[in-house]
This record gives C-alpha cells, sequence and structure tokens, in this order.
C-alpha cells in the first residue's frame, strides 16, 4: 500500500513537474518560431531605417514596396496611452471601493461582475465598438465616423479594467490592517486613509496593475482592427481612425506569400510587439518581486 502511494505521489511531481517545464518550452518555441520567421528580413531587402523612421506602409506596391511603421507605432500608442487615461482611474477606483467600502457580500458579487469582463472573447468587444459605440461616438462628437481612436480606446478600457481592479484590489487587501486602524485611532476618515496610508503603502502593487494593464491592451487584436479604423496614418485627434500593430498582422498575414518579405516584415512587427510585452511584464513582475520582498522583509 505504502509503495502504491509513493508511486502515485512520484507520478503526481512528475507530471507536475512536466507541465512547469513544458510551459517555458512552449513560451521559448513560440519566440525561436518568431524570430526565426523574422530574421531573414533584413537579408531580403528590409532597411530598419526605413522601418523605424518611415509612416509609409505600402506592402503591396508593385513599384516599390514600403515597410515604415511609424504610423502603426503611432496608433498603437495614441489607442493604449487613451484606454489608460480612462481605464487606470476606473480600475483603481474600483479597486478602492471593493477593497475598502464593500461589505463581504457585495465585495464577491462585484468582484465576479466586474472580472467577467474579461470572459467576454475581443470579438465581441469589436461588436460592440462597431455597433454600439460607433453611432453613439458620432451623434456626440459630430465626426463623420465612430471608427477611431476614440472608439478603440473605451473598448480597450473595459477589457483592460477588470486585471487593473483584480491587481489593485490585492494590492490593497495585501496592506496591513494594523495600518488602518493607527490612522482610524488618530481620528482619520475613510478617505483620508485611503489617500494618505493605503495608496503610498500599495504603490508599488498598483504600478504593477497598471502595467499588466498596459500589456493587456498593447497585445490585443481583434477589438482593435473592428474599432479603430484601420486607416494607416498618424493621428491627430482622438477622433481619427488609426490602425495597430497588432491589427496589421492580424489583417495581412492570410494574403502574404509565405516566405515573402511582405510575410518576413510581419513577423518583424511580432517580434517586436513581443519585447513590448515582455518588457511590461517583466517590469510588472520584478515590481510585484520587490512588493513581496519588502513585505516578508
Amino acid at each position: 500500500m505504502q509503495r502504491l502511494t509513493r508511486a502515485s505521489e512520484s507520478l503526481i511531481e512528475w507530471t507536475i513537474r512536466l507541465c512547469g517545464w513544458s510551459a517555458i518550452f512552449f513560451v521559448f518555441s513560440i519566440l525561436f518560431f518568431v524570430f526565426r520567421e523574422a530574421a531573414p528580413a533584413v537579408g531580403a531587402g528590409l532597411s530598419l531605417t526605413e522601418f523605424f523612421t518611415s509612416s509609409n506602409w505600402r506592402p503591396d506596391s508593385t513599384i516599390q514596396p514600403q515597410f515604415g511603421i511609424v504610423a502603426l507605432l503611432a496608433g498603437t500608442v495614441s489607442v493604449t496611452a487613451l484606454a489608460m487615461a480612462i481605464a487606470v482611474p476606473a480600475g483603481l477606483g474600483a479597486a478602492i471601493f471593493v477593497s475598502e467600502y464593500c461589505g463581504s457580500k457585495m465585495r464577491e458579487t462585484l468582484k465576479i461582475v466586474i472580472e467577467f469582463l474579461a470572459a467576454i472573447p475581443s470579438v465581441v468587444w469589436g461588436f460592440v465598438g462597431a455597433v454600439v459605440l460607433n453611432p453613439i461616438i458620432t451623434q456626440a462628437t459630430g465626426a463623420p465616423i465612430g471608427i477611431n481612436v476614440l472608439n478603440g480606446a473605451i473598448v480597450l478600457a473595459l477589457m483592460s479594467v477588470p486585471i487593473i481592479m483584480s491587481v489593485g484590489e490585492d494590492a490593497f487587501r495585501a496592506v496591513p490592517d494594523t495600518y488602518r486602524e493607527a490612522a482610524v485611532s488618530l481620528g482619520a476618515s475613510r478617505w483620508q486613509i485611503v489617500y494618505k496610508v493605503l495608496l503610498p503603502a500599495a504603490k508599488n502593487g498598483l504600478l504593477a496593475a497598471v502595467l499588466l494593464g498596459v500589456g493587456r491592451a498593447v497585445g490585443e487584436t481583434m477589438a482593435v482592427l473592428m474599432a479603430t479604423g484601420h486607416s494607416v496614418a498618424i493621428p491627430h485627434s482622438v477622433l481619427d481612425p488609426v490602425r495597430t500593430l497588432t491589427a496589421t498582422i492580424a489583417a495581412e498575414l492570410g494574403e502574404t506569400v509565405e516566405g515573402g518579405l511582405h510575410y518576413r516584415v510581419l513577423f518583424v512587427i511580432g517580434s517586436l510587439l513581443m519585447l513590448i510585452s515582455l518588457a511590461v511584464n517583466l517590469t510588472a513582475d520584478l515590481v510585484v518581486k520587490g512588493i513581496r520582498g519588502r513585505q516578508n522583509g
């Protein structure tokens, strides 16, 4: 009986190890595949100077194909920045309310409702932007079309709020109750406790929440493809249509010749996006580890 128990425990342990190592293996396999497909682009005629400094994206030109991503980067940055300007106050506000102002039953209900937003498929969010927000933005702003930076930013903000709220709420709950008790003993109001005590104590965790929200917004594809207008142009206002890096890959990869320059350049864009997402998530991970280290210390 003991041998059978030990054998089953050993099997479970090795299964868990295999799952852990397989996750690492798959991540590095994806990185290897993307970089392998992107590497030949430079030798095939891609000018990195043009790639990072030009706003001309004309991959299908029969005279002179052009692969400048400045307009695509500007579209990505503008939509993400505006989305974070909306999502960060909303997400952190929800985290404060859920953590400090709700009873236990209402807290669990609100967390489930807010986190349910994360379960909605991105293509559904795209439909919301195209069908619901489009006429609302057109009527409210007088813009000729409501598929633009503002539309995409609102959709991305709604998609980013759950992760910002969840991580932010965890950061607030991680602050020791002695901080709250000390503030109450000094006569602080509930808002003074939040503003003067909890926000400074949880600032690193809140920063991690914001960074994870940024990573969520940067990597989104279908929603921004349907909600931003898909126009290769540098935006001059929030009502201008744009195209993002992720939307470009989704829209054009299926129409390229495998192994061609256009195909390779799209993988270069994918490599750039992976590096950006890796940097954002690594920064958030280091911040979280720093918080835990201080708390344990």
